[in-house]
């Protein structure tokens, strides 16, 4: 393959790995910008494009899956394709698509007119989860224990809404929590500044999330949660375990790589549901209802891939289980520049 593949660099996105890769290996490659007005002129030289676009810019909320809609209509191969990633970010997107494709998502309740959803509130049992289609780590994500709570939730839902963006307080707790675990106080420390302005930045230009009550039933009996995530026909997997005095897991950073902890059937489901929506790659936050069926809470095409190369091995679509570790941005270029490949023979 000697045609040029265009990646948008961003540091401390998967493109750090991309370009390393491609400078390694000799394979062409130009960086470019996909927030550039004349991003489409900067492809026309390309092959394919890889953005790890991501969910806490909102200049790319705004415009990244309409650059990736387009790339794709010109010809380009794409990553994240828009089967892979048209539904990141947004729940209430996962939902329908989980839905329709029969996936055993956790029972989800999307409701649109505020009496409509003090009528469904009277009907719920409680305790129900509340949360927002934006958000990860577990930001934006509450226990309601009573149906007194969730006619506040809603009631602000439909008036003054709720800011997407996790508060100056909890990221800064978050923050405290990993750097602490890796030992890097001092650097959280000398980021706080920049890091404050661009939570406030976010929160002017991201607006408020109104107009929409999102519920989802508790799940019981879970003192972890599983994290899978699929790359081609590579399916990693590690647990995590809630944090002390909470329900949640995602967010933790308490992650314990044992395979044997894992439910053969969270990659089996995990592995269809890459199969029916065509994606490239998706990670899946599953628990264990009370017959210890998987059931989905959210999925992904972003994620953490260092939590991913620290797995011991990953099982291939037919279970079989490979020793070993692979970078997932790695195992994200092979494939796209295997299916250029074939596209050109």
């Amino acid at each position: 393959m000697t045609k040029q593949v265009a990646i948008h660099h961003r540091k401390g996105s998967f493109s750090d790995r991309w370009i390393a890769y491609c400078e390694l290996q000799g394979i062409p490659y130009k960086l470019v910008n996909c927030l550039d007005t004349a991003i489409m002129k900067q492809l026309s030289s390309s092959v394919a494009l890889l953005w790890h676009w991501d969910h806490g810019d909102p200049r790319e909320q705004l415009v990244a899956r309409h650059v990736i809609m387009a790339a794709e209509a010109s010809g380009l191969k794409v990553f994240p394709s828009v089967s892979t990633c048209w539904h990141f970010d947004d729940k209430i997107a996962q939902k329908y698509l989980l839905e329709a494709i029969g996936a055993p998502l956790v029972s989800t309740y999307v409701l649109y007119d505020l009496e409509e959803a003090l009528r469904w509130i009277d009907r719920a049992l409680f305790p129900k989860v509340f949360k927002l289609r934006k958000g990860a780590g577990s930001t934006n994500v509450r226990l309601v224990r009573s149906a007194a709570a969730a006619r506040a939730l809603a009631e602000r839902a439909f008036s003054s809404g709720f800011s997407p963006v996790a508060h100056y307080g909890q990221d800064a707790l978050k923050r405290y929590r990993i750097a602490k675990k890796q030992g890097d106080l001092l650097n959280v420390v000398r980021r706080i500044p920049r890091a404050l302005a661009t939570i406030r930045d976010n929160k002017r230009m991201m607006g408020r999330e109104k107009g929409y009550a999102y519920f989802q039933d508790f799940i019981p009996g879970n003192d972890h949660d599983t994290r899978v995530t699929v790359v081609g026909n590579r399916a990693f997997a590690f647990t995590r375990n809630v944090r002390p005095g909470d329900f949640r897991a995602s967010g933790s950073g308490d992650i314990v790589y044992d395979s044997g902890r894992i439910n053969k059937k969270c990659v089996e489901v995990a592995f269809d549901v890459v199969r029916k929506t065509k994606s490239q790659s998706m990670a899946f936050d599953f628990v264990l209802a009370e017959d210890k069926q998987p059931m989905i809470l959210e999925i992904s095409y972003a994620y953490k891939p260092g939590a991913v190369f620290s797995c011991p091995g990953h099982w291939d679509s037919n279970l079989n289980w490979l020793e070993g570790s692979i970078w997932p941005q790695d195992a994200i270029l092979i494939d796209l520049l295997n299916d250029i490949d074939r596209s050109c023979q």
